[in-house]
């Protein structure tokens, strides 16, 4: 298995035929080392793919190179002809390729929710309690969120605690219950309005898909994965639905006695 060389910023520190390991341009917050297989120095992020999943059977992902992201696709605007999802879908098409290297997929997701939660929106999303501490919060879990995959089928082939989004955060975070349903809000939808949607599709065209969220009308600890484009979403909701609350009961037996942040750590 090749090595994937690193871009400026990052350095990739094995391939993950047994720990993945990759060195972020930020250090992730230490409570991380509370779920299984996780392991953060600084700036170093290791992950144990066998007691990190529940489900690991797929070890290919499909990613765009970001910075062609950037320049290419983010500052393009929809058409009454041409919509962001046909935009966000031919850029895939023309430009992602497959990697087997899952310290690609952080590094790449690492710039994606870099740029989807910065602290310029904090002053107009409308959440008081809402502070820069949170959008960190939600750029360490989405990154590693992005090691989750679905196919085209609906199959939920790869699947981590970071899944299920409020129930992680509680643990790594020690976060009482109202801050982890005030983040799950946040990441479920109450972030983005209609600018920062469209933000959100043309951004994840760098990880291959879009944002599909496990919940309904509301957040239900259901989390989301970024889908490849056609993905059979009654197979997916379905396949969801058999595991969840067995998986979700083990992410929340890693929690700590008593939280030690409420909403305005």
């Amino acid at each position: 298995m090749s090595t994937q060389r690193p871009t400026s910023g990052f350095s990739t520190r094995r391939v993950f035929t047994s720990v993945i390991e990759v060195d972020l341009p930020t250090a992730f917050d230490p409570g991380w080392n509370r779920l299984p297989g996780v392991k953060v120095e600084g700036r170093r992020l290791s992950i144990d793919p066998a007691r990190y999943f529940f489900r690991f059977e797929s070890h290919s992902w499909l990613v765009a190179d970001w910075k062609k992201v950037q320049t290419e696709l983010l500052p393009v605007q929809e058409t009454a002809t041409h919509a962001v999802e046909q935009m966000s879908l031919e850029f895939i098409r023309r430009h992602a390729r497959t990697t087997e290297d899952p310290a690609v997929v952080l590094r790449t997701a690492h710039e994606v929710y870099a740029y989807l939660f910065r602290e310029e929106h904090l002053r107009s999303v409308g959440l008081p309690d809402l502070t820069a501490e949170h959008l960190r919060m939600l750029r360490e879990a989405a990154t590693l969120m992005a090691l989750n995959k679905v196919e085209l089928s609906g199959h939920i082939s790869n699947i981590g605690p970071c899944w299920f989004f409020p129930a992680a955060t509680s643990v790594v975070f020690g976060l009482t219950n109202s801050a982890g349903a005030m983040l799950d809000e946040v990441y479920h939808g109450g972030w983005f309005n209609e600018h920062r949607r469209l933000e959100s599709i043309k951004a994840h065209a760098a990880l291959g898909g879009r944002l599909v969220h496990g919940c309904q009308s509301v957040p239900d600890q259901s989390g989301g994965v970024v889908a490849p484009y056609g993905a059979s979403m009654p197979a997916f909701r379905d396949n969801l639905d058999a595991l969840k609350s067995e998986w979700l009961t083990k992410v929340y037996s890693y929690r700590v006695a008593s939280p030690i942040r409420a909403v305005n750590p």
